[in-house]
């Protein structure tokens, strides 16, 4: 990105509004842009000739290309993060996005997976591109956990979550549990772990039994430190994340190539490999903002020609708890895209809040 953004100084103000002009063209028809249909813009004050010059320079430094012979010229991918890098103008959200946006986010009495679901539906639907929602399943806080004693040696445990959810875990214990002793062991856990995430509650008596051993019976620390062990291998665990694609199919809408079908297969194959996709979007969860792959500038998607606009969302804590956005292709309009994504990912921190 710094090497592409370098190229910005190497254009005088022709360049830099000739190069500019054949990006938007291209960004807005999709269509190769000659020297001729600029030399026609208003704000373009050069012959046809002039403007050939400019394109065979830009050509030189690998920002424009022509796809085919004897036709107009179309940014490269480094071309397009040079652009976007550099010249776009990014947009407001008009007031309609923006009611959209917060009225499929905000909903009340839907589960955090629901609204997940639908703030994808919903940026596919505006974007005309595949939207795409990432969670760790560790981001419900625990509401309420009990010990019940069963049969002899077993010990059914029971989490409740803040939308009600309920997992259940038996644990196998030689120890002779009393009645009291199951209650503090439970009294114990609901201090330390309600309002947490699992993985939080967990490190945080983890912690504190480090220092209080000696106040805790031996039969009730046995107990509590099962019952850490079989939570943190289920399916709480922070390493499990959600993934939510939708609206694949709008990306096949508008095909007008032998080249755009093959490109869209590519893409749908991309989009199969959940695995890979997480791993692209757990690099956006450290930006501090909207993060833009173009691209070959991820392998994932080399083949297809795709873009990924996604951002980080929080939960009320300021932990990044996910990552939102859409993948469709390198020709999209990006200046409106962007905050889109940008407020999408503020509205969620609302719905975890």
């Amino acid at each position: 990105m710094i090497q592409s953004k370098s190229k910005i100084f190497q254009l005088d103000n022709r360049s830099r509004d000739v190069f500019k002009k054949i990006v938007e063209e291209y960004l807005a028809i999709g269509t190769p842009i000659g020297s001729k249909t600029i030399s026609l813009m208003n704000d373009i004050d050069l012959s046809a000739a002039s403007i050939r010059n400019i394109m065979h320079d830009l050509e030189s430094l690998g920002l424009i290309y022509s796809p085919h012979i004897s036709s107009g010229r179309i940014p490269t991918e480094g071309g397009l993060r040079l652009f976007v890098d550099a010249m776009l103008e990014i947009g407001n959200l008009t007031d309609i996005d923006q009611a959209v946006i917060k009225e499929q986010t905000i909903s009340r009495n839907i589960t955090v997976e629901d609204a997940l679901t639908k703030a994808s539906e919903m940026l596919s639907g505006l974007t005309n591109c595949a939207g795409v929602v990432s969670v760790n399943k560790d981001t419900k806080s625990i509401k309420h956990i009990e010990f019940v004693s069963l049969e002899k040696g077993k010990i059914l445990v029971i989490l409740v979550d803040q939308e009600g959810n309920v997992e259940n875990r038996i644990v196998n214990n030689s120890e002779r549990l009393t009645a009291s002793s199951l209650a503090t062991a439970s009294n114990y856990l609901n201090h330390h772990m309600r309002g947490f995430t699992l993985q939080e509650a967990i490190q945080n008596i983890e912690m504190d039994l480090k220092y209080k051993e000696n106040e805790i019976d031996k039969e009730t620390a046995s107990l509590l430190k099962q019952g850490l062990a079989v939570w943190s291998n289920s399916n709480y665990k922070k390493d499990d994340r959600i993934l939510i694609v939708k609206g694949a199919s709008k990306l096949i809408a508008n095909i007008e190539a032998t080249d755009d079908l093959e490109r869209i297969r590519h893409l749908f194959q991309d989009l199969e490999n959940k695995q890979e996709i997480m791993e692209v979007l757990g690099l956006a969860e450290k930006a501090e903002g909207v993060r833009i792959f173009i691209g070959s500038e991820n392998k994932l998607f080399s083949l297809s020609g795709s873009s990924i606009i996604v951002a980080p969302y929080q939960n009320e804590k300021q932990q990044v708890v996910g990552v939102l956005g859409v993948i469709g292709p390198t020709r999209m309009n990006y200046g409106r895209i962007i905050p889109m994504v940008n407020y999408t990912a503020e509205m969620m921190k609302k719905i975890l809040g």
